[in-house]
C-alpha cells in the first residue's frame, strides 16, 4: 500500500473543491465517448478512498496492474488541464501564457500578421503586469516572425526589437541576481536562525557584499524592488537588526499598498510581506502599529476582490493566527488567546497538504508557549513533545534547542522533578551537538542542575542571581536571540514579585505601549 501523502494523484483529487470536481467531469463529458473512460473511473474511485489503496484499484477491474502507471499520469494531466480551464485559476500569467500559446499556433499556420498583432499586445499586457520574464520571450518570437515578414511600416523596427530585448534582458538578469540572493539568505534562515557568532556575522555580511548587485533604485521596476527588499529583510534579520528588518518589510509591504494592482497579481508575496513586516513589530516591540497592521492584513484578505485558493487560503490562516498569538505575547494576555488553540488545530487538519513541517512545528511551539504564559505547564509540555520528538524536522536548529529548554523549564514549574535530571542530560547532550550552547543556556542548565541542592529559604536569592547574571545579555548581539524565543527574564521576575509570569509581562508592555 502506498502512502497517500506520497501518491501525487490521490493528493490532487483529495484537494479539489466540489465545484471544481463537478467541473473536471463536465469537462470529461463534453465528447459523449468519455463517460464510460477508464481514467473516469478510476478518479472517481479515488474520490470515495480515504487514503491511496493500489489493491483497492486493481480489485475493482478499472484496470490491470501494467497499464495503472500511464492510467494515472492520463488522469492527473486531464484534472490539471480541467483546472486551467477553471476561471478561478484565471490569473494574468495564465492569460498572457494563452495568448503566446495562441500566438505561436498563428505563426506555425504562416499567419505571420495575425501573430504579431497577438504578441504586441500580450508584450504589452505582460510589461504592464511586470512579467518581465514572458514579455522577453515574446519579444524573442517577434523577433523570429519579423525575419520571414518583412512588411511592416516601421523601417527600424528590427532596432526597437534588439532594443526591448536588451532592456527587459537587462531587468531580468537584475531581477535574478537579486532573488538568487534573497533566497539563498532565506535558506541561511530556515537551517540555522539567526547569527550566533562574529564569525557567522562576518559570513553572512560577505556573502551578501558580495552577491549584492549594484543599482539604481529610481531604475528598478516593482519586481526588481520586491527583490531588493526581500534580500534586505533576510540579511536584516539573519544579523538580528530588527530595526532594519522592519524598515525593510514596511518598504516590501508600501510598495503593494503603492501598487495596489499588484495585490490580486501576487498575493502570497503581499502576505509574506505583511508576516514579516508584523514580525519585525513584534522583535521591536511595537504593540500598537502591531495591531493595526494585523487588522488591516484581515480587513484585505477578506476583501471580495482578494484572490482565493488552497494555497492562499492557507497562508493566510498560518501567518494571521501566527500573529495573533504574537499579539497576546507582546500585550501579556495569555489567557484571552487560549481560544486560538482549537482553531489553530482545526486549520492545520483542514491546511495540512499545504503546511510544511516547520511552520506546523513553529505553531506547536507558540502554543506551547502560551500555555506557559497562562501556568498551564502540563499542555505546554504536551505541545514542545510535539516537536522534540519529531524526526524530521531539518530546519530552524534553534527552534529545537529552545523548546528542549522550555520544556525544562516547564518540567521545573509543574514539579516533575523527576524527569528533570534526565532532561537535563539530554538537552546539554543536544545542545553541543548542535553546537548551540550558549551564556543564556549554560546559565539556566546550571541553575537547573544545581536546584535539588538549594535549600527553600535561599531560593529566592538564588533566582535573584541567575536573574542578574543573564539581565547583562538582554542586549547582546548575540545572546539576545535567547529571548526572543523565550522571555526568561519576565519568568525569573515572577518568581522575584511572586506573580504570574502574565502579569509581569502585561506591566511591561503598559510601560513600554506605543
Amino acid at each position: 500500500m502506498t502512502n497517500a501523502h506520497q501518491d501525487a494523484l490521490f493528493v490532487l483529487v483529495k484537494s479539489l473543491s466540489k465545484s471544481e470536481k463537478r467541473q473536471f467531469k463536465l469537462y470529461v463529458g463534453r465528447l459523449g465517448v468519455n463517460t464510460d473512460a477508464k481514467f473516469l473511473a478510476l478518479f472517481n474511485l479515488l474520490d470515495k478512498m480515504r487514503k491511496y489503496d493500489e489493491k483497492q484499484i486493481l480489485d475493482s477491474g478499472i484496470v490491470k496492474k501494467s497499464q495503472l502507471s500511464n492510467l494515472k499520469a492520463h488522469l492527473y494531466k486531464q484534472i490539471l488541464v480541467s483546472l486551467r480551464l477553471n476561471p478561478v485559476n484565471q490569473n494574468v500569467r495564465i492569460q498572457i501564457r494563452e495568448q503566446l500559446d495562441f500566438a505561436t499556433i498563428l505563426y506555425q499556420k504562416g499567419l505571420y500578421k495575425q501573430s504579431l498583432k497577438i504578441l504586441e499586445k500580450a508584450k504589452s499586457f505582460a510589461i504592464e503586469n511586470e512579467e518581465k520574464n514572458v514579455a522577453y520571450e515574446i519579444v524573442e518570437l517577434e523577433k523570429v516572425i519579423e525575419t520571414q515578414y518583412i512588411t511592416r511600416s516601421i523601417p527600424d523596427r528590427a532596432d526597437e526589437l534588439a532594443v526591448e530585448a536588451k532592456e527587459l534582458s537587462a531587468q531580468n538578469v537584475m531581477t535574478s541576481k537579486l532573488s538568487n540572493l534573497s533566497l539563498q539568505l532565506y535558506g541561511m534562515m530556515l537551517k540555522v536562525g539567526y547569527v550566533r557568532s562574529d564569525e557567522d556575522l562576518q559570513k553572512v555580511k560577505s556573502y551578501f557584499d558580495e552577491h549584492l548587485p549594484k543599482y539604481d533604485i529610481e531604475k528598478l521596476g516593482f519586481r526588481e524592488k520586491l527583490w531588493l527588499y526581500k534580500a534586505h529583510l533576510w540579511y536584516s534579520l539573519l544579523i538580528q537588526d530588527f530595526l532594519s528588518a522592519y524598515k525593510y518589510a514596511s518598504k516590501w509591504v508600501d510598495l503593494f499598498y503603492e501598487n495596489e494592482h499588484m495585490i490580486p497579481l501576487n498575493p502570497v508575496f503581499f502576505l509574506k510581506g505583511n508576516h514579516y513586516l508584523l514580525e519585525s513589530l513584534f522583535f521591536v516591540k511595537y504593540a500598537s502599529q502591531f495591531r493595526q497592521t494585523l487588522e488591516r492584513l484581515e480587513e484585505q484578505v477578506q476583501d471580495l476582490g482578494f484572490p482565493k485558493n488552497d494555497n492562499i487560503s492557507s497562508l493566510a490562516f498560518l501567518y494571521i493566527n501566527t500573529n495573533k498569538l504574537n499579539l497576546h505575547f507582546l500585550e501579556g494576555t495569555f489567557d484571552k488567546g487560549i481560544y486560538l488553540v482549537n482553531i489553530i488545530e482545526y486549520g492545520i487538519k483542514k491546511h495540512r497538504q499545504q503546511i510544511d513541517e516547520h511552520h506546523i512545528m513553529l505553531l506547536y511551539y507558540k502554543i506551547a508557549c502560551l500555555y506557559f504564559g497562562n501556568g498551564d505547564n502540563k499542555n505546554c509540555i504536551a505541545y514542545l513533545k510535539k516537536i522534540i520528538s519529531n524526526k524530521k524536522l531539518k530546519m530552524r536548529e534553534d527552534l529545537m534547542c529552545f523548546a528542549r529548554v522550555l520544556s525544562l523549564v516547564a518540567h521545573y514549574e509543574a514539579g516533575m522533578d523527576y524527569h528533570l535530571e534526565v532532561q537535563l542530560k539530554s538537552t546539554y547532550k543536544f545542545l553541543l551537538k548542535m553546537n548551540d550552547l550558549h551564556e543564556v543556556q549554560k546559565e539556566m542548565i546550571k541553575f537547573l542542575r544545581n536546584l535539588g541542592d538549594i535549600y527553600p529559604t535561599d531560593l529566592k536569592g538564588e533566582f535573584q542571581k541567575l536573574y542578574n547574571e543573564l539581565k547583562k545579555y538582554e542586549n547582546h548581539p548575540y545572546e539576545k536571540r535567547a529571548f526572543l524565543y523565550l522571555d526568561i527574564l519576565s519568568w525569573l521576575e515572577s518568581h522575584l514579585q511572586n506573580k504570574p509570569v502574565s502579569e509581569i509581562i502585561r506591566e511591561k508592555a503598559l510601560a513600554i505601549t506605543r
